[in-house]
């Protein structure tokens, strides 16, 4: 059916220097699948960005034309992006009628058409860790309780005293890497997923295909991507971005500036949920030993749903009388 069609679609398709921005993804529902995944990472994408304004602007106190000079020059370096872009010009924008800028202007109610969501409830169904993508999506539900939180603001409402520490341009510095490094994670559980599913279903998806028709034409269109390209054609199997080289150096550089924008954050009371999410998904990622043991544990105790031992790999599943020992 493609190659039928393939001229048409060769012919308005956004084009790159990789040529146009289209593809034969795979067989039954693949196309689909990966635009549910895209738009998903999108939702994550556009969280980070915000939370990154946020604490340029409640914690830098910058006013909006600073933020959008700020994001225009991330925007020429790893940042580059069509949200980052648009951003930038969004930031510029004043209200014909106060003169204030728009965005000020604008309730903090953001809304969603579902995506997103079918993105959460795949990634689920398949046990892939999205909790980037999971945060974005919280975010906007507490977004919507706008009533609940101008009240709660009036009765749990706390400014900080504490300063950072940091030089303006050291915080703006410590956002920019706290970004990109969350962008990376949330990519990397975008593209675990649509690996989920090409596996699930025989598909048998070219993650390196597509990251290269997502460079242009679409949204998170980032300059970012050929990072992802070259990484997934250098090893077709890469299970995790994390794991290519390229993205383990640059996070092993951008790791302290990362934990001090979110300590910033936290200091102050920003909520960065999707920055913050990426970090304990980075930090749980690289960690030999997850305290699950204690939860399996737990789970063998009330429910007996057996565990299997360290020092015994090929014992199988056992089940304590944890009850009866404890007592002895």
């Amino acid at each position: 059916m493609y190659v039928r069609t393939r001229s048409p679609f060769l012919a308005i398709a956004a084009t790159t220097e990789d040529g146009p921005c289209t593809t034969y993804v795979g067989p039954d529902g693949a196309g689909h699948f990966v635009k549910m995944v895209h738009n998903g990472i999108e939702y994550g994408d556009m969280q980070l960005i915000a939370e990154a304004y946020d604490i340029l602007r409640r914690v830098a106190g910058m006013e909006a034309s600073e933020m959008a000079d700020t994001f225009a020059r991330w925007n020429e370096g790893l940042l580059n992006s069509y949200l980052v872009e648009i951003t930038s010009e969004i930031l510029r924008v004043r209200d014909e009628e106060t003169g204030r800028p728009l965005v000020d202007l604008i309730l903090d109610k953001a809304g969603q058409k579902g995506t997103g969501k079918w993105t959460a409830q795949v990634a689920l169904d398949f046990g892939i860790p999205i909790p980037t993508i999971n945060a974005a999506i919280e975010a906007r539900f507490m977004s919507a309780l706008k009533e609940e939180r101008v009240e709660a603001s009036k009765k749990l409402g706390w400014q900080s005293t504490a300063k950072s520490d940091l030089e303006r341009e050291a915080l703006i510095a410590t956002v920019h890497d706290a970004l990109y490094a969350s962008k990376i994670c949330s990519y990397a559980q975008g593209f675990n997923l649509i690996r989920a599913g090409s596996e699930e279903y025989g598909w048998n998806v070219d993650l390196s295909e597509m990251a290269r028709i997502w460079k242009g034409g679409c949204i998170i269109r980032a300059r970012f991507l050929d990072s992802i390209k070259a990484a997934f054609t250098r090893d077709p199997g890469l299970r995790n971005l994390l794991l290519d080289a390229d993205f383990s150096t640059w996070m092993e550089k951008g790791n302290a500036n990362w934990r001090a924008a979110i300590h910033v954050a936290h200091r102050q009371g920003v909520p960065v949920p999707a920055m913050q999410a990426s970090l304990a998904y980075f930090d749980a990622y690289r960690t030999e030993s997850l305290p699950q043991n204690l939860t399996q544990a737990q789970r063998d105790y009330f429910g007996a749903h057996t565990y299997e031992r360290t020092d015994k790999p090929g014992q199988g599943a056992v089940h304590t009388d944890w009850d009866g020992l404890a007592r002895k």
